[in-house]
């Protein structure tokens, strides 16, 4: 009983201290400091419309789900787990009012877990005819231990900030006495949106016509910052 009372004692003392010290008047220097990388996306989710209007009907819907089911299977897709049927539509109100024919739509998202892979695909669709593609989104899946690192890699830049500021007074810093996490920015390369396609050089965000060149496909980085700020005492 003793025990536990001097512990509580010395707990509460302790406290009060810590409540009665000013960390403004401490003197100190305080740093920011950002560091950054880039990562390669390995989620990239395509949308895929296939369209009889496209080829004036002259291609069915079920044709182009075929050339669609071969480009992804010869790529290694897990069509029931990767492949997503969004929506159904047909011109039947239009069929009625003018007696044409029914034209039917097909509009699938893709999701894809290697860049070169998205690439290659987008290619092999292209040379099937079926280039109503758009990049929905770029993801990375080990954004959140990414961010933890660079937490940790900006703090280390902030001390060694601090360090070199106070070298030029002759002083050294001491321990930390406050650090906030800023922020941690994903920066991307289309208008500030989803990392973009780079399609020969040119930032899009899908493409619309078959090249006979081969296609130079790539998916832009994505950018990671963290932004930390730490303030270090100076000792005497």
């Amino acid at each position: 009983m003793k025990h536990l009372f001097l512990i509580s004692f010395l707990l509460i003392n302790s406290l009060i201290y810590s409540q009665e010290i000013d960390f403004t008047k401490v003197p100190q220097v305080q740093t920011k400091a950002t560091f950054t990388t880039e990562v390669q996306p390995d989620i990239i989710t395509l949308s895929i419309t296939l369209s009889e209007t496209n080829t004036k009907g002259k291609v069915s819907i079920e044709e182009m789900e075929r050339k669609l089911e071969n480009v992804l299977k010869s790529n290694n897709i897990d069509i029931s787990k990767q492949l997503t049927l969004k929506d159904l539509s047909s011109n039947f109100q239009s069929y009625f009012l003018k007696k044409t024919d029914v034209q039917k739509t097909k509009n699938f998202n893709l999701e894809v877990n290697n860049a070169n892979v998205a690439g290659k695909i987008l290619k092999d669709l292209a040379e099937n005819d079926i280039s109503n593609v758009r990049l929905l989104k770029t993801e990375y899946s080990k954004l959140e231990e990414l961010k933890i690192e660079l937490k940790g890699k900006a703090v280390a830049k902030a001390k060694k900030q601090a360090e070199e500021m106070t070298k030029a007074l002759n002083q050294k810093i001491g321990d930390a006495i406050f650090i906030s996490d800023m922020e941690t920015n994903i920066v991307n390369y289309l208008s500030g949106q989803v990392a973009g396609l780079n399609i020969r050089g040119v930032n899009s965000i899908g493409y619309k016509e078959k090249e006979e060149s081969n296609l130079d496909i790539k998916f832009d980085n994505i950018r990671v910052d963290a932004t930390v700020t730490v303030h270090f005492k100076i000792e005497k």
